[in-house]
């Protein structure tokens, strides 16, 4: 995409039941039973398995990559800050917005937000990202 503006937004929607859990937790290295087990996530103030914060985040690389900015950008930098639980197998939707432009270079500033199915916003944070 060539044309960016102040505003701009893509967002895409996803579940993560536990083929997916299991399948970052082998990626990752983090197997904690908090993700994959439910009868320990049963002990614990979620009271049922949650989803890795870092999976649910994995969803703005790809609507950085393929759609805002889109092919060819590359990750500057991502902060991050989880605000509620999501479980395993509840849907999400991630959105990315346009916040910032650089006049001088090819670097976009993109608010970065997952929702619960229920609208509740569970993780923000915003990329920096090249582009072009």
């Amino acid at each position: 995409m060539s044309t960016l503006a102040i505003g701009q937004k893509a967002s895409l929607s996803k579940r993560f039941g536990p083929a997916e859990v299991s399948a970052f937790a082998g990626l990752s290295e983090d197997f904690n039973p908090l993700h994959l087990d439910p009868a320990f996530a049963a002990t614990t103030v979620f009271e049922r398995p949650i989803v890795h914060g870092m999976l649910l985040a994995s969803l703005f690389s790809g609507l950085l990559g393929q759609h805002l900015p889109g092919e060819g950008s590359v990750y500057l930098g991502q902060s991050l800050s989880f605000k509620q639980p999501v479980f395993v197998g509840d849907e999400v939707t991630a959105e990315v917005e346009v916040i910032a432009l650089r006049e001088d270079k090819p670097i976009v500033t993109l608010a970065t937000r997952i929702f619960t199915q229920g609208g509740a916003l569970a993780v923000t944070g915003e990329a920096v990202v090249k582009y072009g």
